[in-house]
């Protein structure tokens, strides 16, 4: 709520403002035009236009009087409004603590008061030139100025009104011109490879800045002359002088200094500057050695199957499920109703399962709106009676499962662990990763894909919202707006254009209306100043389900800051404006079941001065990190959208001056590999062109930008870093050495971010000796496509009318030797469903294929046989059916004994049974359904 009153109040302080400030300056020099008329105008015949304007205007006065300054300047109001933000920055604004390097001002003044000034400046010359234009008008049509004759006529008032109203115009123009040497800092000029001020804009634009100010103070004096002199022909050669100045010391003067000094020795001539682009780029971004760890990793081609059996910490957590890929499996075992979705692309989260880290696929089950059927659909069914998602479904991210007995199941699918309300109306048993109480879900982004995503809860009767086949349920959560009284039903059907909310019986005591139900959007509603990230994920804090949203400060203000190259973002991302600051300074969450929001402040370490401007103006919105929960700290991912903005910079921005310019060692962030194999492909030299140098000898004379080529997506892993006991959950990003074309694609560094809580946020960039760098992701993959056996089980299953698709490839750093893995996915075209068929393996040159990871590891290195946990349950045989006479209630009640034993498996560490428990019980749960539903 003081939110929504600071943000109204504040932008309707602005439109008064703006309004009656331009009104009354138009409205003063219309009256002054009006009051200063000629007592005589003659006319110069029956149809002259002029006396016709002039009858006109005198008929209605007001309206003309009043009117065009109300409107013009309600107008203005209208669009300053919207720059609510901009003035409380002004009005909370603090300090950076870091000066810039020209002016030696504190960063704030760029960030919070120079973008307040050059608006207040521009309004005031947007209010000047209609008032001068309102006053010419005015002045024309009683007759102070007259065309008639070769000379026409001016008469005194009017020419002192119109002096004074452009000498007002070129004194602001000169005010204009002395910010504009501050926006210097930010100025990009073409061909500059670099942001900031440069040479040219230090030793020509600015000076010309100050020139031209100084001509604009003079114009204007010869301008207040003509109060004095009389003469208007002084103030319009003061007015020439200054539009020539303009052209010839503000843009040609410029132009010949870069054409002519810097051009020919850019390197010499903006290192200066181009060290000051660095510097400020780094701090921007959160790339200073304070936030990244330089560190050389070997890389040497010496692992053995000895060396990976003690690494059994690193392979055992590799992660086989690909979660841009299985939401159908999850759909296919899972759904339970046609109402019910996962999203396309789910998510990667760790939890504490018997003490060991690890991390696991996970996804909401959401109600989708768009799945009900017709007859679902009516606004009783649609609005109160399918009202809320149910469950929180995952599954280790490094297992899957095997029945090798069942002819109909080759397995490769992910073993599941639900935390549902079951199809008897209770709640299943708690199997999932940690303890979760209320799994109904009323928030979240899919059950707010619709228009109108409302839902009616509470109210009179008996429980009417859909829960289970054999159960409703009424929402008792503290969400949502009472809708009973009969001023809220009619404020609601206007506000959703429902007639209903007038006349159903369904609405009564009690009843409340929930609606903005996507998370993302609510966290926009209460701080519409942050820009969101455009994944949410679900994570179970407190045995109570939440999205997390990481939301963002940022800042386009930043003196010789890089803007934020976004072209290696997703399409709709957050991230995707017009930025040169950026931190994630804030983690929200959003109750799945009440929607209650909560957002903590994350700039303890080192605080933020845009949030410090947010905090101040909300000092009640936002809670501390440290009152953050253990347990939602041990879920907080370093941002995927921020780190691909990160890495982009800190490819091109980690090198000195002279380096920075001639790409000397220069990275880029590597390319992608083929998501899909290529058919019958027998070698690797088509897309392997690349030479094993060390990246110190890739000299780009000519300053050359990244191709457009698609780069490599981050992902998140359980990351065991060298001399490490544990590992780590973070983000992996690779680099290779820059080259225009991408011709070099070897591994020259890669870069991960720590999410754990004791480190999170530390980046670190692991460094690759110079001299023979190893194959890149690119080239590695190409390795894995051309591989002949990898190559045949591809051709083999095409032509059977399946199709395969390439899962994250992902590198394992062992011993001083560095690994690959890749899933190798399989589509049916009867089952329509995706499971791990193999996994490929990748070393020094080397593929390895096997329907697990241990295996595909024995064909590189022989003698390889510890076991890593990738797969289970692979001999357990075809779980058991029960008896065809068994009621849907005696299914039910195996099956929940099912459950228990799962869970009792799950506690042992036993994921075998686990695993062929957890499938016996979900074929009796769909036999109960089957008959249920007849």
């Amino acid at each position: 709520r003081s939110v929504f009153t600071t943000v109204l109040v504040t932008r309707a302080l602005i439109f008064l403002a703006v309004t009656v400030g331009m009104g009354a300056i138009i409205f003063g020099a219309m009256a002054l035009a009006y009051r200063s008329r000629p007592v005589f105008v003659p006319v110069s015949g029956p149809d002259d236009p002029v006396a016709r304007y002039r009858t006109a205007a005198l008929i209605r006065l007001k309206m003309f009087g009043i009117g065009i300054p109300a409107v013009l300047g309600a107008l203005a109001g209208v669009v300053a409004q919207s720059y609510w933000s901009r003035v409380q920055l002004f009005l909370h604004g603090g300090s950076f603590g870091v000066t810039d390097p020209e002016f030696h001002k504190d960063l704030g003044f760029y960030a919070f008061d120079l973008p307040f000034y050059r608006m207040i400046v521009t309004l005031l010359l947007v209010s000047f030139f209609l008032a001068l234009l309102a006053s010419v008008a005015t002045h024309y049509v009683f007759g102070g100025i007259r065309l008639a004759g070769r000379d026409g006529t001016l008469s005194r008032p009017a020419r002192i009104q119109l002096v004074c109203l452009v000498g007002t115009l070129v004194l602001l123009k000169a005010l204009a011109y002395w910010l504009d040497r501050y926006e210097l800092l930010s100025h990009t000029r073409g061909g500059k490879p670099f942001t900031g001020a440069g040479y040219t804009d230090i030793n020509a634009v600015l000076p010309a800045k100050l020139i031209l100010m100084a001509i604009a103070l003079i114009c204007a004096v010869t301008v207040f002359s003509a109060l004095v002199l009389k003469d208007l022909r002084i103030p319009a050669i003061g007015l020439a002088l200054l539009l020539l100045s303009s052209l010839v010391i503000g843009a040609g003067w410029p132009l010949i200094v870069e054409q002519f000094n810097v051009k020919p020795n850019a390197a010499q001539k903006e290192s200066a500057y181009i060290t000051r682009s660095i510097d400020a780029t780094r701090q921007a971004y959160g790339l200073t050695p304070q936030y990244v760890e330089y560190r050389e990793y070997g890389g040497g081609p010496s692992v053995t199957a000895e060396q990976i059996g003690r690494d059994s910490a690193t392979v055992s957590n590799i992660r086989v499920l690909d979660p841009t890929i299985i939401s159908p499996a999850f759909t296919q075992f899972n759904q339970g109703k046609n109402f019910y979705s996962f999203p396309d692309q789910l998510s990667i989260d760790r939890y504490i399962v018997e003490g060991q880290l690890r991390d696991f696929v996970v996804a909401a089950r959401e109600l989708n709106p768009t799945k009900l059927t017709e007859n679902q659909r009516d606004w009783i069914n649609r609005h109160s009676v399918y009202t809320h998602g149910n469950g929180f479904i995952a599954a280790p991210a490094n297992t899957v499962s095997r029945i090798a007995n069942d002819p109909n199941q080759n397995g490769g699918y992910p073993v599941f662990q639900t935390r549902v309300i079951g199809a008897n109306g209770k709640l299943s048993p708690d199997v999932g990763p940690a303890p979760l109480e209320q799994p109904r879900i009323y928030f979240g982004p899919i059950i707010a894909n619709t228009a109108a995503d409302y839902a009616i809860v509470g109210g009179p009767g008996d429980p009417r919202e859909y829960d289970s086949e054999t159960s409703n349920y009424t929402y008792t959560g503290t969400g949502g707006v009472p809708v009973s009284s009969w001023i809220d039903r009619s404020m609601f059907a206007l506000k959703f254009a429902e007639r209903n909310f007038l006349f159903s019986n369904v609405i009564g005591d009690g009843s409340k209306i929930l609606f903005n139900r996507d998370p993302a959007k609510r966290v926009a509603a209460v701080a519409p100043w942050l820009t969101t990230d455009s994944s949410q994920y679900p994570a179970i804090v407190d045995k109570r389900l939440v999205w997390v949203i990481d939301g963002y400060t940022t800042s386009n203000r930043y003196p010789f800051g890089e803007p934020a190259d976004t072209s290696q973002l997703a399409g709709g991302s957050g991230l995707g404006g017009n930025f040169n600051y950026v931190r994630n300074s804030v983690k929200a969450t959003v109750n799945a079941y009440d929607g209650s929001i909560t957002l903590y402040a994350m700039d303890s370490a080192e605080p933020d001065p845009v949030l410090e401007v947010w905090r101040s103006a909300f000092p009640d919105l936002f809670t501390p990190a440290s009152e953050m929960p253990d347990t939602l700290r041990e879920h907080l991912r370093y941002p995927e959208e921020l780190f691909r903005v990160q890495t982009t910079a800190y490819s091109k921005y980690r090198l000195d001056a002279a380096d920075f310019f001639a790409r000397r060692g220069a990275w880029s962030v590597s390319l992608a590999p083929r998501e899909q194999p290529t058919k019958n492909a027998v070698s690797t030299s088509a897309t392997t062109d690349t030479t094993n140098t060390s990246e110190d000898t890739a000299v780009q004379t000519d300053f050359a930008s990244d191709s457009d080529a698609a780069r490599f997506v981050p992902y998140y892993t359980m990351f065991h870093a060298e001399g490490s006991d544990e590992a780590t959950f973070a983000m992996f990003r690779p680099f290779s050495p820059f080259s225009a074309s991408d011709q070099r694609k070897e591994l020259v560094a890669y870069m991960v971010a720590d999410s754990d809580p004791g480190n999170y946020g530390q980046l670190i960039a692991y460094v690759l000796p110079a001299g023979s760098l190893p194959d890149g992701p690119f080239t590695v993959g190409a390795a894995m496509d051309a591989d002949g056996q990898v190559s045949r089980e591809a051709t083999l299953l095409d032509s059977a009318g399946s199709t395969v698709e390439y899962g994250d490839l992902q590198m394992l750093p062992v011993g001083d030797g560095l690994l690959w893995m890749r899933p190798f996915y399989v589509e049916s075209q009867e089952a329509g469903q995706r499971t791990v068929k193999y996994v490929i393996v990748e070393y020094n040159g080397d593929v390895g294929l096997g329907s697990s990871f241990a295996e595909a590891l024995a064909v590189i290195f022989p003698g390889f046989s510890t076991p890593v946990g990738d797969v289970v349950n692979e001999d357990t045989g075809t779980p058991s059916t029960p008896s065809d006479n068994a009621t849907p209630e005696e299914l039910l009640q195996q099956a929940e004994q099912l459950f228990d034993d799962a869970d009792a498996a799950l506690k042992d560490g036993d994921w075998a049974t686990y695993g062929e428990k957890i499938t016996a019980a979900r074929e009796l749960v769909k036999q109960a359904l089957d008959m249920l539903n007849g």
